[in-house]
C-alpha cells in the first residue's frame, strides 16, 4: 500500500495557519533559542539561590530585557512594546495581544515584594492576575499604545485552544485586523477602503492566524518531513473586501510559495452570515446537544444563512479544483465545510483517482438531535462525498452511522456506509431538502447495490509530546514556576481553561467550586484558589454562558479575605504560553466540566506537564477524551451534578501521592501513545487505503464498458463447452423469478398462491443433470426455508444446491437418490433477538398502513410499502417510519446481538451480520464445506408454517423446527465487512474468518476452469472476479456502475438454455 508521503496533501480548513496583515511588520521580539538542558546546566540552576527566582529577581531580569529591546526599538522606524516571554519558532507561540496603554511596574514589584510574600497582600491592593505585574510592563517614558495591526493571538495544541476560535468575523475584519494608518493609529470601521490602494498600504507581512485550528496545525507540523508536500486552503481571517486585485494576486503568490497556503477570497458579508450565523448559531449548538428553545428557535430552524454556507463551501471547492494536481489527497476538516466533499466528488474537474477524507474535530450528536436540522440530508450527503469520514471517538462514529441509516435509509455497517448508486450525490450540485434532484433507482429487497462504500473510522487527536517537552524545559517556564509557587505559597491551585460559552460548562464549574468551598470550609480557610483561563468566543455565546461574571463576583465577595481571593479569572490574552505551562506544572488539580466536547487536548497538556508531581485530573464524562480507556483513570464527573463535582474536587486535592501517581501513569501512557503524529499518519494512510479499496468513479463508468452477455454469448460458449469442471451460481429472485412484491402478491404467497417458474426450474435441472457430471449448480435466494417456492425447487431439482435467507441456510446437492439436506449456518448464533425485533416492528406496522412483516427462520423483513405510486405522501410517511424502526432496532439490538440492517427500496432486512450470500459461497467453495463433505441428517427435516393476522397485515411465521447443524472449519466466525471472502493461494478464503484454505485436493474443485455467476449482488460479483476462471454477470439492470464482466439484457432463462444445450 502506498504511503501518503508520496502525495501532496491538500488541507482544507476554514482558516489558514497564517494570515496577511497590511503594513510593515514591527521589530521582532527578542527570541531565545530552545535549549536542551544538560546535566551541567541543571546543576548550575540548582546551585543558584532562591533569591534569583524570587519576584524581584525575575522583575530585574525582565526590566533589563525591556531596556535592551527599547534601545533596539529606537533604532528602527517602528516602535513596539515588548512582552517578557521568550518566543521560539515552535508550534506553541504567543505574541502580544494587549490593546491599551502599558505602565511600568518594575519598581513597584521591587518595593512590594522585597520582604512580603504575595500571599500576604490584600487583594484590594493587588490585581488578581498573578502574571499582570510581570507581563504588562514598559518604561514610563516610552509608554505607548499598541495598534490593532500588531495584535496577535495565542495558539495551543488543540482545536479549541486558539484565543478567538469563533470570534465574530465582523469584529475581526473591522477592528482587530484593520490596516494601520500612516500616523500609527488604526483605521476606523468607517474608513474609506479606497485608501488601501495607496502605495503606502501595499506592503504586508505574514503573522500567525489566531483563528486557525491550532490542534490541526500542530498535528500537521509534528510529522515534519514525512509530509513532504502540502497545501493549506482557507481564509485569512481578516477583512478582505478592500483588497485590490493586484494585492490579492501578490498575497496568493507569496502565501503559496512561502507558507504553502492558498487563500480563499470570500466577501465579508457572505462569510459573516455563514460563520457567525449558520456555523455558530445553528451547527455548533446542534452538534453539541444544545438545540435552543424559544425565543431562539427562529434563528435555529429558519436560518436563511444556509445559502451563504453553501456559497462558502462552493468557493472552497472552486479554489481546490483550480489548483488540483494528479496525486493529491484532499483532507477536509470540521463542520464549517460539511458540503465540500460532495461538491468536489461531483465535479468533473476532479480526477477520479483523488482520495478525499473528511474529519470532524467536534462532537457528532445522536440522530434525535441531528434530525432537527432542516438541511440534514444535504449535510449528510455532503459528508458522504468523501472516501472516509473520521471522528474523534467510536460513539461519534456510531452516531453518524445511525443518523445516515435513519435519515437517508442507507445501509450502515460497522466499517462504514454503503451508498446506493445515484443516492449519495445530488445530480445538480447541492439541492435543498426537498429537491435532491433525480436519483438512480435502487435495487431489490435484500440485495446490496454497488454504489459507493464510505469508510467511517475513529482517529483520536493527540498533542505533539516531543515539542511540548522541549517547551516546558525552557528557563522562562522554570522562572514562572518559582513565581507561582511564591505567589500561592501554602495554597491549593485548581486550574481550568475553557471557552466562554455554555457548552464548555464554565458556569457549572464555578457553581461546583462554590459548593466545594461551602461543603469543605477548611479548604476555604486554607486558601484553595481556582485559576480559570477563559478563551474568547462569539458575543452571543458569551451572553448564553449563564452570567459567569456574576457568579465569580458572588464567590469572591462571599469567601474573600484581606489576603485571599478564591477565583482568579483570566483571559487567554493575559498570559503567555510559557506562563500557561508553568500554571499547568504547579496545579494541584485540573478540571474540565464540558457539557459536550470532541477531544479535550488541554487535559493532555496538563498530564504531560505534571510529570514529577502526578496530580489528578477531574474530567467531564461527556468529553471525547473520557471515552478512551487510558483516561478512565481520571476523576470522572457529571457537570450537571454540582455536589458530585464538588466532591470530585475534594477527592483530587486530598488524594494520596501513591494513588495519584498510579492514575497519572495510566493517563500519561495514553497521551504518549495517541500523539499528534499518530493521528495524522493513521488518518491519511487509512484514507488512501479506503479510496483504493472502495471508491469507484461513477463518471468513468460507461454503458459500453460492460458488454451485454446476450449479445456476446457466442464468445463464452466455446469456453463452457471445452471446460472440464464448471461451477454455476445463479440468483433466484430477480434473475430467474420475478417475485410479486405487491400486498396482494405477498398475501397470496403466504397462502401458497404464486406463479411457480416452471421453465426456469426445468433449465436448472437440465444444467445440473449434465451427463458428464461436470456442472455444479447453486441457487442463491433470500427466501425462507421449509415451505413454499424453495421447497418445491428442492423437490423438482434435487441436484441443485440452494442458499436460502441470504446465506443463513444451505441445502446441499443431492448425492445418490436423496434430495439433499438443509445446513444451518447460524446454529451458533443467538436468535433471541427476533422476539424483541418483531415487537418493535408490530408497533410500527400498526402506524404504517399497508405494511407487512415477514418472519423467517433467522431473519426478519419489514415491507413498509406495498402500494403503487412513486413519491406519494403515504410512501414518504412509510419511509420515515422505516427509518425510525431501523434506528430503534439498531440502538437496542444491533450491537448487543451483532445484527445488520440492509435497506431496500420498499423494505429492509434484519439478519446477523456474520452471514451473507458471499459467506455462503465461501463455505460452499471451502474444502470442508457442505458441498464437499457429505452430512447425514442430524435431526428431522420437517417444517411447519403458521400464519397470523393483525389489523394491518399478516405476519408470516416459519417454525423453529430443528435442521442439520453446520460444523467444521468452514463455519464463519465474523464478517465485519460482509464481503464474504477473498482469493488466496489456490482459491477462495473468507476475509471475515473461517474460510481459509480455498480449493483443496479433498474438495475436488482444484480443477474448476469455468465459473459462471449471475447475480445482482455486486459485492459477491466483485469478489468472484478475483477468481481466474470467473465469468460474472450483473442482473441489476444497469449498464454502468458494476464490477461484473458482463451485464444481462433480456431473458436470463434463454441465456442459460444456450449453455444447457451444449451439455
Amino acid at each position: 500500500m502506498a504511503s501518503f508521503r508520496n502525495h501532496r496533501i491538500v488541507i482544507a480548513s476554514l482558516f489558514l495557519p497564517t494570515t496577511a496583515v497590511l503594513g510593515e511588520s514591527g521589530p521582532p521580539t527578542p527570541e531565545q533559542p530552545i535549549q536542551h538542558p544538560q546535566n551541567s546546566q541543571q546543576q548550575q540552576l540548582q546551585q543558584q539561590g532562591d533569591a534569583e527566582k524570587t519576584i524581584p529577581a525575575v522583575a530585574t531580569r525582565l526590566a533589563a530585557a525591556v531596556a535592551a529591546s527599547a534601545a533596539a526599538g529606537d533604532a528602527g522606524s517602528a516602535k513596539k512594546p515588548l512582552k517578557p516571554s521568550l518566543i521560539t519558532n515552535a508550534s506553541h507561540t504567543r505574541q502580544s495581544s494587549a490593546s491599551g496603554p502599558l505602565k511600568s511596574i518594575v519598581e513597584d514589584l521591587k518595593d512590594k515584594s522585597r520582604y512580603a510574600t504575595p500571599s500576604t497582600r490584600s487583594p484590594t491592593n493587588e490585581a488578581a492576575n498573578p502574571f499582570t505585574k510581570l507581563t504588562r510592563f514598559a518604561l514610563e517614558s516610552e509608554a505607548r499604545t499598541l495598534t490593532p495591526s500588531t495584535a496577535r493571538k495565542h495558539q495551543t495544541a488543540h482545536p479549541e485552544s486558539q484565543s478567538a476560535p469563533r470570534l465574530r468575523r465582523k469584529q475581526s475584519r473591522s477592528s482587530s485586523r484593520r490596516a494601520p494608518s500612516a500616523s500609527g493609529t488604526p483605521l476606523s470601521p468607517t474608513s474609506n477602503h479606497s485608501d488601501l490602494f495607496d502605495p503606502a498600504f501595499q506592503t504586508w507581512h505574514v503573522e500567525p492566524n489566531g483563528h486557525c485550528n491550532g490542534g490541526l496545525k500542530n498535528a500537521v507540523d509534528s510529522v515534519g518531513d514525512r509530509m513532504r508536500k502540502k497545501m493549506w486552503v482557507g481564509t485569512l481571517g481578516t477583512c478582505t473586501d478592500g483588497f485590490g486585485d493586484d494585492l490579492r494576486k501578490d498575497i496568493d503568490k507569496r502565501m503559496l510559495a512561502q507558507r504553502s497556503g492558498l487563500p480563499v477570497w470570500i466577501p465579508d458579508a457572505e462569510f459573516q452570515s455563514c460563520y457567525d450565523e449558520f456555523c455558530h448559531q445553528v451547527l455548533w449548538p446542534c452538534l453539541h446537544y444544545a438545540v435552543p428553545d424559544a425565543p431562539k428557535t427562529k434563528l435555529f430552524y429558519e436560518s436563511a444563512s444556509y445559502k451563504q454556507y453553501v456559497a462558502v463551501n462552493q468557493r472552497f471547492a472552486d479554489a481546490i479544483l483550480a489548483n488540483h494536481q494528479e496525486g493529491d489527497i484532499i483532507w477536509v476538516n470540521d463542520y464549517h465545510l460539511l458540503l465540500l466533499p460532495a461538491m468536489l466528488r461531483a465535479s468533473p474537474l476532479l480526477s477520479p483517482s483523488t482520495p478525499i477524507g473528511f474529519f470532524m474535530h467536534v462532537a457528532f450528536p445522536s440522530s434525535e438531535i441531528f434530525r432537527c436540522l432542516s438541511v440534514r440530508k444535504d449535510l449528510l450527503r455532503g459528508m458522504l462525498g468523501a472516501d472516509m469520514v473520521g471522528f474523534q471517538t467510536a460513539n461519534y462514529a456510531r452516531h453518524f452511522r445511525q443518523t445516515v441509516s435513519r435519515i437517508l435509509s442507507f445501509e450502515a455497517l460497522p466499517k462504514g456506509i454503503q451508498v446506493p448508486e445515484g443516492e449519495g450525490l445530488p445530480t445538480q450540485g447541492v439541492a435543498g431538502e426537498g429537491g435532491e434532484g433525480e436519483k438512480m433507482p435502487r435495487v431489490r429487497d435484500g440485495v446490496g447495490e454497488r454504489g459507493r462504500f464510505v469508510d467511517v473510522g475513529v482517529f483520536p487527536m493527540g498533542i505533539d509530546v516531543k515539542q511540548l517537552r522541549i517547551r516546558k524545559q525552557e528557563p522562562e517556564v522554570a522562572e514562572w514556576v518559582q513565581v507561582l509557587k511564591q505567589r500561592y505559597a501554602g495554597m491549593k491551585i485548581v486550574v481550568g481553561r475553557d471557552k466562554l460559552d455554555e457548552i464548555q460548562g464554565v458556569r457549572h464549574k464555578l457553581l461546583a467550586f462554590e459548593a466545594f468551598l461551602t461543603s469543605y470550609p477548611e479548604f476555604a480557610s486554607s486558601r484553595t484558589v481556582l485559576i480559570q483561563v477563559a478563551l474568547q468566543t462569539t458575543e452571543s455565546n458569551e451572553l448564553g454562558a449563564g452570567g459567569i461574571a456574576a457568579i465569580v463576583s458572588r464567590i469572591n465577595s462571599r469567601f474573600s479575605t484581606l489576603t485571599y481571593q478564591p477565583v482568579v479569572f483570566l483571559h487567554v490574552a493575559d498570559l503567555t504560553f510559557a506562563q500557561y505551562l508553568a500554571l499547568l506544572s504547579v496545579a494541584d488539580a485540573f478540571i474540565v466540566t464540558s457539557l459536550r466536547e470532541g477531544m479535550a487536548l488541554r487535559t493532555h497538556e496538563y498530564v504531560e506537564c505534571q510529570e514529577g508531581r502526578w496530580r489528578p485530573l477531574v474530567l467531564s464524562e461527556f468529553t471525547g477524551s473520557y471515552s478512551y480507556s487510558g483516561f478512565r483513570s481520571c476523576i470522572a464527573v457529571n457537570p450537571w451534578d454540582t455536589r458530585g463535582t464538588a466532591a470530585a474536587i475534594h477527592q483530587a486535592l486530598t488524594m494520596g501521592d501513591e494513588e495519584a501517581r498510579s492514575r497519572w501513569e495510566d493517563l500519561h501512557n495514553h497521551v504518549t501513545t495517541q500523539t499528534a503524529q499518530t493521528f495524522v499518519t493513521s488518518f491519511l494512510n487509512r484514507c488512501l487505503r479506503a479510496h483504493t479499496e472502495h471508491s469507484h468513479s461513477q463518471q468513468d463508468a460507461d454503458a459500453l464498458a460492460v458488454p451485454s452477455l446476450s449479445q456476446n454469448l457466442p464468445l463464452l460458449l466455446p469456453r463452457y463447452k471445452h471446460s472440464r469442471k464448471r461451477l454455476i451460481l445463479i440468483d433466484f429472485e430477480g434473475t430467474l423469478w420475478q417475485r410479486d412484491l405487491s400486498r396482494a402478491g405477498l398475501v397470496g404467497m403466504a397462502k401458497g398462491e404464486y406463479d411457480f417458474p416452471e421453465e426456469a426450474v426445468r433449465v436448472l435441472g437440465k444444467l445440473a443433470d449434465e451427463a458428464g457430471g461436470r456442472n455444479e449448480v447453486w441457487l442463491l435466494s433470500g427466501l425462507k426455508v421449509g415451505e413454499g417456492v424453495l421447497e418445491r425447487v428442492r423437490e423438482r431439482v434435487p441436484r441443485v444446491g440452494i442458499v436460502a435467507e441470504n446465506g443463513c441456510f444451505i441445502k446441499t446437492r443431492a448425492v445418490g437418490g436423496g434430495t439433499g439436506e438443509w445446513i444451518n449456518m447460524v446454529a451458533n448464533i443467538n436468535l433471541t433477538w427476533k422476539s424483541s425485533c418483531l415487537e418493535m416492528l408490530n408497533y410500527f406496522m400498526e402506524r404504517t398502513p399497508g405494511s407487512f412483516i415477514e418472519e423467517r427462520q433467522a431473519s426478519v423483513v419489514w415491507r413498509f410499502w406495498t402500494g403503487e405510486g412513486g413519491d406519494c405522501a403515504d410512501r414518504q410517511w412509510a419511509q420515515r417510519q422505516a427509518a425510525e424502526a431501523q434506528n430503534h432496532i439498531f440502538d437496542s439490538l444491533g450491537e448487543r446481538y451483532g445484527l445488520r440492517i440492509i435497506p431496500g427500496k420498499n423494505s429492509f432486512l434484519v439478519l446477523p451480520n456474520n452471514v451473507s450470500r458471499s459467506t455462503a459461497v465461501g463455505a460452499i467453495l471451502h474444502p470442508g464445506g457442505p458441498a464437499r463433505s457429505p452430512h447425514s441428517p442430524l435431526r428431522s427435516n420437517s417444517f411447519s408454517s403458521n400464519t397470523s393476522a393483525s389489523s394491518r397485515g399478516p405476519i408470516i411465521h416459519v417454525s423453529s423446527s430443528p435442521i442439520a447443524t453446520a460444523s467444521g472449519g468452514w463455519m464463519p466466525s465474523h464478517d465485519r465487512s460482509n464481503s464474504g471472502f477473498s482469493t488466496g493461494v489456490g482459491g477462495f478464503s473468507s476475509s471475515g474468518g473461517g474460510f481459509d484454505g480455498g480449493f483443496g485436493n479433498n474438495g475436488g474443485l482444484e480443477d474448476v476452469d469455468f465459473l459462471l455467476a449471475m447475480s445482482s449482488d455486486e459485492k459477491l460479483l466483485r469478489r468472484l472476479n478475483e477468481f481466474e476462471g470467473a465469468e460474472t454477470v450483473s442482473t441489476s439492470g444497469r449498464g454502468k456502475g458494476t464490477d461484473a464482466k458482463w451485464r444481462m439484457e433480456g431473458d436470463c432463462v434463454g441465456v442459460l438454455e444456450g449453455f444447457a444445450a451444449l451439455g
